[in-house]
């Protein structure tokens, strides 16, 4: 294509991509998880309210605040459908790779350095911040809190990386026993729930990261493969993952939040719980109710555009809308607290809503258009062919790196830099044994 009729702009670009999609896409799981990523970040804007108390910032949680807007998460914790159309694009992509006898390694390598990729930036800059920060007499305690809401989103990443590592296994398993799969992953979060709540076995709760995420991953499969086409199917799911959602929160011990608040002492998502699962099903069935509604509103150009151009740049929006939010906040505490002195929940706080979120989308894509540049880096086809040991060491340090972030953060309350450098050390080192940077060539070269 010449420079003359090449398309300028975003929205051309989109457009020319949403012309070319092939005539057997399913566009509804595209803007299904745009959809959910979206839902995200407004929920993570809207349940952060810092205000000011005797001069300083206090870090407040609505859901702490106002018991009511718990019940918001249900709409708001929309990671199970990320997870539904994570099992469909999965299934589809596999099974293409074996119907063309490509290999897993080259399978996974191509995934795991899309979804690698643009965590870096986000780290290197915030390791600079950290270390600036902390040099310039910044409390640590301060520096800790930003660094950590800051990159708390990339627990996700670690998880889903986990989750479509053992992809081959889940498809197997889906493709020998259909629903089976499914029911026996419910059991295991059920046996895994009783063990940690009601007998209190320590730490085992965290095996429900994969229970849960697999169970709905495997609604994928079902989906991709057509077994929701009867709408019966479906509006059981929804009504059944309802009513299940229900009577836990009513008789069993599982709080309403969909997500964690402070101070609770059970978290529906931290670990992830049964309820959590149930909200899934609820979730996904509502969702694969609306498909055929869905896919007629996507049969419009300009639509479809909207929702190509959104997953050009999802996981950059996903990354960086918190450390939009985080350089809000930090302006407006430089300019005296201006904004920030309506108590959170109040009528002067809901009214100032759409004001911050103006502020948080007008920071927000600044840093989107300028760091999309490494998430379009990582896409493509299958990458060639690496030893097992080397995806199987990368994804480790990668998930640990990025599993640690998100629970105690970058910012360290000792020594001199301020940071765990071996912290921030092991995502980049996970990413050069897969692939990426100078170091890659090091590796490849042992490998």
């Amino acid at each position: 294509m010449s420079s003359e009729t090449r398309p300028r702009g975003l929205w051309g670009r989109a457009r020319m991509m949403a012309e070319q999609t092939p005539p057997e896409r399913n566009r509804y799981v595209d803007f299904l998880r745009a959809l959910s990523i979206l839902a995200v970040v407004v929920g993570h804007w809207l349940v952060a309210a810092p205000y000011m108390k005797d001069g300083a910032v206090v870090g407040g949680h609505l859901l702490g605040l106002l018991a009511w807007t718990q019940w918001l998460t249900w709409g708001f914790q929309v990671m199970p459908l990320f997870f539904l159309v994570g099992g469909y694009s999965n299934g589809v992509s596999w099974a293409a790779t074996r119907r063309k006898g490509g290999s897993y390694s080259g399978w996974y390598t191509g995934r795991l350095q899309r979804l690698i990729y643009p965590v870096l930036p986000l780290f290197a800059i915030w390791t600079g911040f950290a270390l600036t920060g902390t040099a310039l007499g910044v409390p640590r305690e301060v520096v800790a809190m930003a660094a950590q809401l800051a990159l708390v989103p990339v627990w996700f990443l670690s998880v889903y990386l986990m989750v479509s590592a053992v992809v081959p296994l889940s498809h197997a398993a889906w493709r020998r026993f259909g629903w089976g799969s499914v029911a026996a992953l419910v059991l295991g979060a059920a046996l895994i729930d009783w063990l940690s709540i009601a007998r209190g076995v320590p730490h085992i709760n965290f095996a429900n990261f994969g229970f849960v995420w697999l169970a709905v991953h495997q609604l994928g499969y079902a989906w991709e493969e057509g077994r929701f086409e009867a709408r019966a199917r479906p509006a059981l799911l929804f009504v059944g993952g309802l009513a299940a959602l229900l009577t836990l929160v009513k008789y069993g011990p599982y709080p309403v939040a969909m997500i964690g608040v402070p101070g609770s002492e059970l978290s529906n998502s931290m670990p992830p719980t049964i309820a959590l699962l149930a909200l899934g099903c609820a979730q996904a069935g509502l969702a694969l109710l609306l498909e055929p509604l869905g896919r007629r509103m996507l049969a419009s150009l300009r639509v479809w555009t909207g929702v190509v151009l959104v997953n050009g740049m999802i996981m950059t929006l996903y990354l960086w809308h918190l450390t939009a939010f985080v350089a809000v906040m930090v302006a407006a505490w430089l300019l005296g607290g201006i904004g920030l002195h309506a108590a959170p929940g109040s009528g002067a706080w809901w009214a100032s809503r759409p004001v911050w979120f103006a502020l948080y989308i007008a920071v927000t894509l600044p840093l989107v258009l300028l760091f999309a540049r490494y998430e379009n880096k990582g896409r493509g086809a299958d990458q060639a062919e690496l030893p097992l040991w080397r995806l199987a060491s990368g994804l480790l340090l990668i998930c640990a790196g990025l599993g640690f972030t998100a629970a105690i953060s970058i910012a360290s309350p000792l020594g001199v830099t301020g940071v765990r450098l071996w912290l921030v050390a092991l995502p980049f080192i996970g990413a050069a044994l897969v692939g990426f940077g100078p170091v890659h060539r090091v590796a490849k070269r042992l490998g």
